[in-house]
C-alpha cells in the first residue's frame, strides 16, 4: 500500500475543507516550534572542534545526502578528522548512539541505523558515522573514539541544542518553500524567519533555473547554485558500472522512493530514456516483497529492458527482492 503523497500536498496552494484540519495541525505545529526554539536558544552544547550543519526548512528533497558526502572529503582530504553526526532517521538503534562505521567497515544494518546514514557509510571512506538523537552525544564519542575535530551534522539546522559554527542551508531552486505553510499542511519545518540563522544558503536543482527566493530572509548572506547530475548507473547482476548514457533509448520501468520522485523521472527522461512506466512511493518507502513483485510483473508486461530506481531506491528493497536489471542511476541521488 502506498503511503499519502505529501510532496504533492505540499505544493497545493490551494483552500479547501479537506485541507483544514491540517492547516488547524500546521498552526498547532508553530506553536510548537516557536516555544521550543525559545527555550533552546543560547542553551546549545559545544563540541571541542569546528560544527557545520548541512540542513533545510523544508521536509526532505532538497540534496543533504550529497552535500554531506561531499564536504565529509572535502574535510578528509583537507587533513581534518571529520565525522558525520546524523539521528538516523527511521533507525531502530536504542543504544544513547549506534557507530554506523568506524570509517572502514560498516557495523550495523540498515535497520538499525537508519537508510540514509547506512548508504552514506557504504560511500564514505575514512570518515566514521555516528547517529544519535542528541548529535552532542554522538560527537562527544566521535572525538574520544576518533579524536575528531570536525564534525558535520546531518540534517542539523533545527538542531539548535548544540551550538555551531556555520550554518548551510539547501534550498531546491524550483520550489524552496513549497506552498509556504508549516508541517503538516505544507513542507517548512520552520517559519520562514529561522532562514536568518544561516551563514550561506545553496540553492539545489538550479541548473539554468533562477532562484526564487525573497532577499528579507536571507540577511545578505552568501548564495550559492548547485544542480543534481547524473554520475553512473550501476547494474548489481556482475556490479557492472555504466556511463549515465547507457540508458538512451532503452526501455526502462523506473520506480523510487524518494521525497522529489519527478526529478527522478526528469532525469532519467533527459538521459533519452523511454520511460515505460514510473512508480512514485514516498519518501524512505519500507518496500515489500509483495511490492517488488508488482513492479517486476509490471516491467515483465511492458516488456522492459532495464528495471531502474535510485540509489536510496535499491538500498530501501534490500528486504525484498532484488532483480538481476535494477540499475542504480544518478549516485549520490
Amino acid at each position: 500500500m502506498r503511503r499519502t503523497d505529501w510532496s504533492g500536498i505540499h505544493k497545493n496552494t490551494g483552500f479547501s475543507f479537506y485541507t483544514l484540519p491540517l492547516a488547524i495541525m500546521s498552526f498547532l505545529y508553530g506553536v510548537g516550534v516557536k516555544a521550543r526554539m525559545s527555550f533552546l536558544k543560547n542553551r546549545g552544547k559545544e563540541l571541542p572542534g569546528f560544527v557545520v550543519s548541512i540542513g533545510n526548512i523544508t521536509a526532505g528533497g532538497t540534496g543533504k545526502t550529497p552535500a554531506v558526502l561531499m564536504l565529509s572529503r572535502w574535510a578528509k582530504e583537507n587533513g581534518y578528522n571529520a565525522a558525520v553526526l546524523s539521528r538516523g532517521y527511521g533507525g531502530s538503534y536504542s543504544k544513547e548512539s549506534e557507530l554506523v562505521t568506524d570509517g572502514n567497515n560498516v557495523l550495523v544494518s540498515t535497520d538499525i541505523s537508519g537508510d540514509e546514514p547506512w548508504m552514506m557509510a557504504n560511500t564514505l571512506k575514512g570518515v566514521p558515522i555516528i547517529v544519535s538523537k542528541s548529535r552532542y552525544t554522538g560527537g562527544r564519542r566521535a572525538h574520544q573514539s576518533f579524536g575528531s575535530n570536525f564534525f558535520i551534522l546531518d540534517d542539523g539546522f533545527q538542531h539548535i541544542s548544540l551550538k555551531r559554527d556555520m550554518d548551510i542551508v539547501l534550498l531546491d531552486a524550483k520550489n524552496p518553500f513549497g506552498n509556504g505553510h508549516l508541517l503538516p499542511w505544507g513542507p517548512l519545518r520552520e517559519p520562514l524567519s529561522g532562514l536568518r540563522r544561516a551563514d550561506a544558503y545553496i540553492f539545489t536543482r538550479s541548473g539554468d533555473f533562477p532562484p526564487a527566493h525573497n532577499e528579507s530572509y536571507f540577511s545578505n548572506k552568501p548564495l550559492y547554485r548547485g544542480d543534481h547530475i547524473p554520475d553512473r548507473i550501476i547494474l548489481p547482476n556482475g556490479r557492472k558500472e555504466y556511463d549515465p548514457s547507457f540508458i538512451k533509448g532503452k526501455r526502462v520501468t523506473a520506480f523510487s522512493g524518494i521525497a522529489e520522485p519527478e526529478s527522478f523521472k526528469e532525469s532519467l527522461l533527459s538521459l533519452g530514456a523511454d520511460v515505460l512506466s514510473f512508480s512514485a512511493f514516498s519518501d524512505h518507502y519500507p518496500f515489500s516483497q509483495n511490492d517488488m513483485e508488482n513492479l517486476r510483473k509490471k516491467h515483465e508486461a511492458l516488456r522492459g529492458e532495464i528495471f531502474i530506481t535510485t540509489e536510496k531506491g535499491t538500498l530501501l528493497t534490500l528486504r525484498a527482492t532484488v532483480f538481476n536489471e535494477m540499475g542504480r542511476p544518478l549516485k549520490g541521488r
